[in-house]
């Protein structure tokens, strides 16, 4: 513990945004980074905790007090070091995190929690400025070839892992570029896709071999990797998303989130768009869902253009504030407004769509109703919405079971997932393992990473016998 009294002395303080008026006229990064000064200011309020709460709320193990101190002291590259060792992409985390670390830290207890997201953003950009995250080639090859489907968090980090070991790595992705959600989900303006560029050449360096435009399954046959592959592992998310049959539903101008968000992501960085244009300029927009995703469906219609914004969710609003007696360290329930919502956006809860009317084949309305505790339409609270594109942001109820899983034959669980547990991560075929969203549904970026780690620890020990890498 470098500064005993420093969560005494020193204030929270957090990154701040850069105004709403100018920030929604481009799609790079916003983010104002704290000064070296006041980073390690932050980490000198880490109170070093006899039990580090912190540590039950973080899925990726990452050793939070010893790289405060670390950065309190300004060992920065130890710190770089510590963080990587449980971490492979601590720059996606300390941008696109919710940070549940945060959320359990004892100083939560007083809703001034240490920083940790911004500290961990810090020291992993201040590794890349230094020079000191290189590529990391193995010293010696086992022999193995490892095949995985998929590139986003989850797939890399296992990519990564069973690279350093000597294994032959190939990566199978259906797109033109790596980085799956990270590259065709989150908008730039949360996370530039230089960053995950960078980390695909770093692995690239490494021996690790990148296979794009292919589609297992589709274009690549499953089978091909079972003839030629000693181990396989299933990485390729959670893509099948909620739908609202409704009635109306055919109209035109209803669309999936992941249909709209991927399409600007490719417009931003210079890719060809896939299908019908889908934009928001000049128009009256619904998001139905009040997660994530929606919330990125917000801010990419503000700068789209869009005349208005709102944003509905069938759940009751949250408290402003939650009971740290019930909820602590655990990650709480409560009303979170992210930096979209703050450029534009009304908000309804406890909101039903019960059906979508138009002319000429457009959806131009949204029948809605108020619902109970049950979510059952409390009569005489019908209203509607006028709009002109429906964004479903409802989330995602499985993997794609077309294709490759239905060709694999692989076990699924009740929920529709790639059943495996989380000791092995195997399937119920032979060599063929599975990490991520395809595994545990829909999740965060932190949890994918976790997941692909511990998968790669378990392919290196089916492999070899037995493993070096962490769990």
């Amino acid at each position: 513990m470098g500064k005993v009294t420093g969560f005494l002395e020193i204030d929270r303080q957090d990154r701040r945004y850069k105004p709403a008026s100018d920030r929604v006229r481009h799609y790079k990064e916003f983010v104002i980074p704290l000064s070296e000064e006041a980073t390690r200011d932050q980490a000198a309020r880490c109170m070093n905790c006899g039990i580090p709460y912190c540590h039950t709320g973080c899925p990726v193990n990452n050793q939070i007090p010893d790289w405060n101190d670390l950065v309190y002291r300004g060992d920065w590259k130890d710190a770089h070091l510590n963080l990587h060792s449980t971490n492979n992409f601590p720059e996606f985390t300390g941008r696109v995190c919710p940070a549940p670390c945060e959320a359990a830290c004892t100083l939560n207890l007083e809703d001034n929690p240490v920083t940790i997201k911004t500290i961990e953003c810090t020291i992993a950009d201040r590794a890349w400025d230094e020079g000191w995250i290189i590529p990391e080639p193995p010293s010696h090859r086992s022999g193995k070839k490892v095949a995985i489907v998929g590139s986003g968090p989850a797939g890399l980090a296992c990519a990564q892992q069973l690279a350093r070991v000597g294994h032959e790595v190939h990566v199978f992705e259906k797109f033109a570029k790596a980085g799956g959600l990270l590259q065709y989900g989150i908008p730039d303006f949360k996370l530039e896709k230089r960053y995950v560029d960078r980390r695909v050449a770093q692995m690239a360096a490494e021996g690790v071999v990148f296979h794009y435009n292919a589609h297992v399954g589709v274009n690549v046959p499953a089978q091909d990797l079972l003839k030629g592959f000693d181990a396989i592992v299933l990485a390729a998310g959670a893509e099948k998303p909620r739908d609202l049959p409704i009635p109306g539903r055919e109209l035109s101008g209803i669309h999936f989130a992941m249909d709209f968000l991927p399409q600007q992501n490719r417009r931003v960085n210079d890719e060809p768009v896939e299908g019908a244009p889908i934009l928001a300029s000049r128009k009256h927009v619904v998001v139905i869902g009040g997660g994530d995703t929606g919330s990125d469906c917000i801010g990419t219609a503000v700068r789209q253009g869009a005349l208005s914004v709102t944003q509905l969710e069938i759940m009751p609003k949250p408290p402003d504030k939650e009971d740290k007696l019930l909820t602590w360290p655990n990650w709480p329930l409560k009303l979170r407004t992210s930096s979209s919502h703050e450029e534009g956006a009304e908000r309804e809860f406890a909101v039903m769509t019960q059906k979508f009317s138009g002319s000429n084949g457009q959806v131009k309305t949204l029948h809605c109703a108020r619902v109970d505790a049950d979510f059952n339409a409390i009569p005489g609270t019908e209203f509607e919405l006028r709009t002109d594109l429906v964004l479903l942001a409802m989330g995602f109820v499985s993997p794609v079971h077309e294709g490759m899983l239905a060709t694999l034959g692989v076990d699924l669980d009740p929920r529709g997932n790639v059943k495996a547990d989380t000791l092995s991560y195997k399937t119920s075929i032979p060599k063929v393992f599975t990490a991520g969203d395809m595994r545990r549904g829909q999740s965060l970026v932190v949890w994918a990473i976790r997941e692909g780690r511990q998968a790669a620890h378990s392919v290196d020990a089916f492999l070899m016998g037995s493993t070096t890498l962490p769990r």
